[in-house]
């Protein structure tokens, strides 16, 4: 994730020309086998919302950007698959 900063802004080059954006995180969760998930809310200049994901594996990232109708489906799934598996 390269970029220069300014107060605190990740400055990241785009096809349209610089893109501002502040991040917050929102929570970091450990999972099985050493790898990370952690999740921050991206507010960009424009007032777009996103949700960052974050999975680390090792020395490997896999970073995705979703919008909130795809982040309430996702919840919906995961929930579902673990009461399924886990019941409470």
């Amino acid at each position: 994730m390269g970029g220069a900063t300014r107060n605190g802004v990740l400055l990241r080059g785009k096809a349209g020309g610089v893109s501002e954006h502040t991040r917050t995180p929102i929570e970091t969760l450990a999972a099985p086998y050493g790898r990370e998930i952690r999740l921050d809310e991206i507010a960009y200049e424009t007032g777009m919302t996103m949700m960052r994901v974050t999975i680390r594996e090792g020395a490997r990232y896999t970073i995705l950007e979703i919008d909130p109708a795809t982040a309430r489906r996702w919840a919906e799934v995961l929930g579902a698959w673990a009461n399924k598996v886990s019941p409470a």
